[in-house]
């Protein structure tokens, strides 16, 4: 199933390059995007990826990404909005995101890595088959900060912020967007808020509202998911294996064909006809998997590898770097809030 974003995230791109004087009719133009595309209820990710790379070349402006995020308020997260504003805390409101973000973009995920007085906030993108814009990073970092600013009416103030990628504006206007430290080409992308913040009640939070609008968000989650039932069947059996030791050796496709009631080959026509692969799907499963049983800092990594069903800890190893550039103990290490002890 191909990945694609709302438009109220791409309204929100839109509204920043016209504030910077790009019309829109110019920028679409630029992107290779006909203005009849508008009226779609959601793009594709290699279109909002040309939409950012036109207003990067529109606008000539180093810290665009930056800008768009910090510009977000309820209209960027539709009807997820209304969820968010009436959650109990930040933490909650977070969590929230991570449930329902495919009803924003499911152009990448966020990873919530828990320390003993603060959190990362880590954010893994998933781009199309055009690589995304470095803004595109950089926005929903600033966008986390907005939101966090506009959900706490706070101003809040990360402990720190990093990127996996390289610095591509003034220093000036990370300080300005997070108003803290900012490093650049780390293991991963991510911001740092204090335990604190994130568990404080909110000043909105109302249980009954968030209920009902946890239901309809789970009814428009649920109907944009319908065509995708086998993906996210096998998906779920796998995230189940891969919670069990599996002693270095991973979940084949027959059991998995077995566990969702179809022969082997029924299970490889309709994958493909999904444009599925089961090595792929298994490889996403285990990256997942190991991102979390990491945050887990007394995890031996021998045990993380066999867990995982590789029957080797190097080639754990090897699959970490293709997943993430650094090993699983680099990783784990970068993830640990500074002043923090290791295990």
């Amino acid at each position: 199933m191909q990945a694609s974003v709302s438009m109220s995230w791409v309204n929100t791109v839109l509204a920043a390059a016209e504030r910077a004087g790009v019309a829109r009719e110019r920028l679409l133009a630029q992107a290779g995007i006909a203005p009849a595309e508008l009226a779609h209820e959601r793009w594709p990710i290699d279109h909002i990826t040309r939409l950012w790379r036109a207003a990067v070349h529109c606008t000539q402006d180093s810290g665009f990404g930056l800008k768009v995020g910090a510009q977000v308020g309820p209209g960027s997260f539709n009807v997820v909005s209304y969820l968010l504003q009436s959650a109990p805390s930040l933490r909650a409101a977070i969590a929230a995101v991570q449930q329902y973000q495919r009803l924003i973009s499911d152009g990448g995920r966020f990873q919530m890595i828990a320390g003993e007085t603060a959190s990362w906030v880590v954010y893994h993108p998933r781009q199309g088959a055009l690589a995304f814009s470095p803004h595109q990073i950089e926005a929903v970092l600033a966008a986390v900060v907005a939101f966090a600013r506009w959900v706490t009416g706070q101003v809040v103030r990360p402990r720190q912020v990093q990127f996996s990628q390289a610095r591509i504006g003034p220093l000036a206007g990370y300080r300005e967007a997070f108003g803290c430290a900012v490093e650049f080409e780390q293991a991963f992308s991510g911001v740092l808020l204090d335990n604190a913040l994130l568990d404080a009640p909110l000043p909105q939070a109302d249980e009954q509202l968030a209920r009902l609008h946890r239901e309809h968000a789970t009814t428009r989650l649920a109907a944009l998911s319908a065509p995708a039932d086998l993906a996210q069947a096998l998906r779920a059996w796998m995230a189940d294996q891969l919670q069990a030791p599996l002693h270095g050796k991973a979940p084949e496709r027959a059991q998995a064909a077995a566990a969702l009631g179809l022969s082997e080959r029924t299970l490889a026509r309709r994958m493909q006809a999904l444009g599925l692969s089961y090595t792929a799907v298994l490889d996403a499963a285990r990256h997942q998997a190991a991102l979390h049983a990491l945050a887990q800092a007394d995890r031996p990594l021998g045990e993380i590898s066999q867990s995982l069903g590789f029957a080797e800890p190097s080639v754990f190893n090897r699959a970490f770097r293709r997943w993430t550039g650094c090993t699983p103990g680099q990783w784990r290490q970068a993830a640990r809030p500074p002043g923090e002890p290791s295990a």
